[in-house]
């Protein structure tokens, strides 16, 4: 299995803008530019939707990784917080934060931590995320 998207910019760094496509079409032609990315203006940036791709990912794996112990989540909401910082001459992504909360009939505090750990390791988009993730996650 295969995604594809694909990104188009146009100038310079600053006064430059560019668009974001999927081959879903949920992006389609989406703008990004500068001042959405490191400034406040309205619009996405490729950290947002690392934040987004990582808080999808974990909550669908943590669902799996319930399922497989016989339970099934009423609900979990997870927000995930990438973090960007200057490094050097240019920027990394240093952090993804994972603030899960979650409603799970028929399971204690242990075992949901013991989901959860394992939901944080083993999803697709952890794995490939070269930074530092961490987690609060609790049981309502």
């Amino acid at each position: 299995m295969k995604r594809k998207a694909s990104a188009i910019w146009n100038g310079g760094l600053k006064d430059g803008k560019g668009s974001l496509s999927s081959t879903s079409g949920i992006l389609k032609d989406t703008a990004y530019s500068f001042a959405t990315r490191f400034g406040d203006r309205p619009g996405t940036n490729p950290e947002e939707l690392i934040a987004a791709a990582h808080a999808g990912c974990f909550s669908m794996a943590l669902s799996a990784i319930l399922g497989e112990s016989g339970v099934t989540p009423e609900s979990i909401r997870t927000t995930a917080t990438v973090a960007i910082e200057k490094q050097g001459e240019g920027f990394a992504i240093t952090e993804s934060r994972l603030e899960v909360r979650a409603k799970v009939p028929g399971i204690n505090e242990a075992k949901f931590m013991e989901a959860a750990d394992k939901a944080k390791e083993g999803c697709p988009v952890s794995k490939v995320l070269n930074a530092k993730i961490t987690m609060d996650a609790k049981l309502e």
